[in-house]
């Protein structure tokens, strides 16, 4: 399975929970959007945040849509090793392996 098809089957599982719990996840789209939208950093800087922080929790759904709106914001594969960096040395070897599926995730996506 590649990390396009988890990401696509993770939005259709997210969907079936939005269903069930309807005001719990509009909440939490709404702090989202909120966060995403304000501020002083760039977007750009924010999901580099979240990524570090997926990677350290351990988190491959987040690792894969974070990643996925790195891109999105314009992110270059050195930036993303810098970023990668930070969160192995802030976690360890975990963080080292996660820091890896993110990397794996960045370069199917883009191609690279």
């Amino acid at each position: 399975m590649t990390w396009t098809d988890k990401a696509k089957d993770m939005r259709n599982d997210l969907r079936a929970l939005n269903r069930t719990i309807p005001d719990a996840t509009k909440g939490f789209g709404t702090l989202s959007k909120a966060v995403k939208e304000n501020g002083v950093l760039d977007l750009k800087t924010k999901e580099f945040v979240a990524l570090g922080i997926s990677i350290a929790v351990r988190c491959e759904p987040c690792i894969i849509f974070h990643v996925e709106a790195a891109i999105n914001a314009g992110t270059t594969r050195e930036e993303l090793g810098d970023v990668l960096a930070m969160a192995v040395q802030m976690g360890g070897g975990p963080s080292l392996m996660y820091a890896a599926k993110a990397l794996a995730v960045y370069d199917e996506m883009t191609g690279t």
